[in-house]
């Protein structure tokens, strides 16, 4: 590729390093942005400079909220019933989206995977505890997709929750979810009726 000038290379440099946005993406998107009046590009910076600042983790689901607790959690008309465990935040948006659930949400922050230095203590454990401690929880829902992480984390899950809380039932997603895929990559109806034929564990 042709020299860029420094500047213009910085920022194809910074887009590049978004997930899924290739050199050529990043490029495309700098000259963009060259394009738009002056105010609409400081206001993109402005927004972006912001937007550590503006989002908040929830401190009963730990996913990206404008306020603590975040409008899912602060919901009544949610069931306390149901704990949806999900992996990360974008799962949950998959959820919600497709309109269905009306239970609670747990980010875990992640799936175990020892090889990467992923152990239970890097992930949500000790708040799921909690929030099970709390006695409202009556099932676990298990939405981790069907990787070999996900597999392993839905069975320390099982193991965790049948020791601590024999009382809480665990189910995973059921039917239509193939083997290695993950959640946020599900269609709707699929996951619609991953949720309606849950199976116990």
């Amino acid at each position: 590729m042709q020299r860029l000038p420094a500047p213009l290379q910085k920022i194809v440099d910074q887009f590049s390093a978004l997930p899924g946005v290739g050199p050529k993406s990043a490029l495309r998107m700098a000259l963009t942005l060259l394009k738009w009046p002056p105010e609409s590009v400081r206001a993109l910076g402005r927004n972006i400079e912001g937007l550590r600042d503006a989002l908040h983790i929830c401190s009963r689901c730990c996913g990206l909220a404008d306020a603590d607790p975040c409008h899912i959690c602060a919901d009544p008309k949610r069931r306390v019933d149901q704990l949806c465990l999900v992996s990360e935040w974008d799962s949950l948006m998959v959820m919600e989206e497709a309109g269905f659930y009306q239970g609670r949400y747990l980010i875990l922050g992640g799936l175990l995977s020892p090889l990467d230095g992923v152990d239970a203590q890097a992930l949500e454990m000790p708040r799921l505890n909690s929030i099970l401690r709390e006695g409202q929880v009556h099932e676990v829902i298990l939405a981790l997709g069907s990787t070999m992480e996900a597999e392993a984390t839905s069975s320390y899950v099982h193991a965790l929750v049948g020791r601590d809380f024999p009382a809480v039932a665990v189910t995973r997603l059921a039917q239509g979810i193939p083997l290695g895929a993950e959640i946020k990559y599900v269609d709707r109806e699929t996951l619609k009726q991953s949720l309606k034929f849950r199976q116990a564990l």
